[in-house]
């Protein structure tokens, strides 16, 4: 028995959690650099703005009053989430994090022993009490219908947020009504081909002959036939895999055209991978770089090129992946073209402390740095921004738009809110 909780459009929660007089109205929150929609309030949905429509679509209904826009705040969006994810901590026996606004609850045995709708419903409760975030709970026999539960808690009002699949009748009735593209684990391509077949709902799908789908399809579809079937094929991951490389790229806030800013750009996003690989307590092996323009661009050049190194010993000091980042993006970069993004990929991760070192190399992971690390990872997480290399930049003029950014209430000192 699982149950799947969801926060309600979680980046348009957060935003309105620390302004309640949003509450009600019309709100979205736009992609890095203010380009497209990611999320919407109920209200805005109501109004006919569809996800992912490009920001000046939207403009005028901002310009009238009628919509509130905010800009990813990726600190508070993170904050949060871990705050929602503690409290799940303390109410469920086994959590598994699926993303940043949604966790599976290992309910193995607690049917047996509790009320499935009152826990459902306290679970609720108690994060929207000590968090003020909105969830809705799915609870089902398989992940997969947990998921479809959720789905239909949250289009349901009469549900008041909570579906339990597992009372009699519920999963035939909720099938039935439920279209194949709602289902997960369902593509939107698959879903074409499938309504080609005349499968149309999910009880279509459910009553599909599986190991036809599977030669016919994949089998991750016939995974998806069992589970809506009751018969549960996706394990429990309570503890998060080891990541196997950590990616930072960004795309400009305006097209780049000469080497020095993007240097810093590159600095900077290796600076970033670095700090995620030291809070993973993991060094990495191996480093590339890579650069772009526009690949839509009809009238003017397009360039794009990756370089990668194998770092002599595993490291995860700043100082020598922005020395190495650097001199990758020396061996690619070419004067003439308008560069739009650029990143830096670590991989080869393995544990801290727990590598080979070559005994005919210096070990870069040394007493000194660590120690030199740790102290400016302390400093900045008192202090954002607190300590950057000067080879990062001042102005930034090329980092990410963000217009319409809120405060980051949770997680800064200068930004926290103020009562009068």
């Amino acid at each position: 028995m699982y149950a799947l909780v969801d926060c309600n459009n979680f980046y348009v929660s957060c935003e309105r959690l620390f302004r309640p007089e949003l509450n009600g109205k019309a709100v979205v929150v736009l992609s890095n650099n203010d380009g497209c929609i990611i999320s919407r309030s109920a209200e805005a949905k109501a109004m006919g703005i569809k996800m992912a429509s490009p920001y000046f679509q939207v403009r005028e209904h901002v310009d009238r009053g009628d919509l509130h826009v905010f800009s990813s705040n990726y600190a508070l969006y993170g904050d949060l989430s871990a705050r929602v994810m503690e409290v799940l901590d303390l109410v469920s026996p086994q959590v598994e994090v699926y993303s940043i606004d949604e966790a599976f609850l290992n309910l193995q045995g607690m049917e047996r022993m509790i009320d499935l709708d009152r826990y459902g419903q306290e679970v609720k409760a108690q994060v929207f009490q000590w968090t003020g975030l909105p969830v809705c709970v799915g609870i089902a026999p398989t992940k997969t219908l947990a998921k479809l539960a959720n789905y239909a808690a949250k289009h349901f009002p009469q549900s008041l947020g909570v579906v339990n699949l597992s009372k009699p009748g519920w999963r035939e009735r909720l099938l039935q009504r439920t279209p194949v593209e709602e289902v997960w684990g369902v593509g939107r391509r698959s879903a074409v081909k499938l309504k080609i077949d005349g499968i149309h709902t999910a009880e279509d799908l459910a009553n599909s002959d599986a190991e036809t789908m599977r030669s016919r399809y994949s089998v991750v579809l016939e995974r998806t036939i069992l589970e809506l079937r009751g018969v549960s094929c996706i394990g429990f991951e309570g503890a998060p895999e080891a990541r196997q490389q950590i990616l930072c790229s960004r795309t400009f806030s305006s097209r780049i055209t000469r080497r020095q800013p993007l240097e810093e750009a590159v600095r900077e996003y290796a600076v970033r991978a670095a700090e995620k690989l030291r809070q993973d307590q993991q060094v990495a092996s191996h480093m590339a770089v890579s650069i772009r323009t526009n690949p839509n661009a009809q009238f003017e050049p397009r360039y794009r090129n990756t370089a990668s190194v194998k770092l002599p010993t595993p490291t995860s000091d700043s100082r020598i992946l922005i020395k190495q980042a650097v001199l990758l993006l020396r061996t690619i970069y070419k004067s003439g073209y308008r560069y739009m993004k650029a990143g830096v990929v670590l991989s080869e991760l393995q544990p801290a402390g727990n590598y080979q070192s070559d005994m005919f190399c210096e070990d870069l992971q040394s007493g000194k740095s660590v120690s030199l690390m740790q102290t400016l990872d302390a400093i900045n997480q008192r202090y954002p921004r607190g300590v950057t290399f000067a080879g990062q930049g001042v102005t930034q003029d090329w980092a990410m738009q963000r217009k319409f950014l809120s405060p980051r209430y949770t997680s800064n000192w200068q930004e926290l809110p103020k009562v009068r």
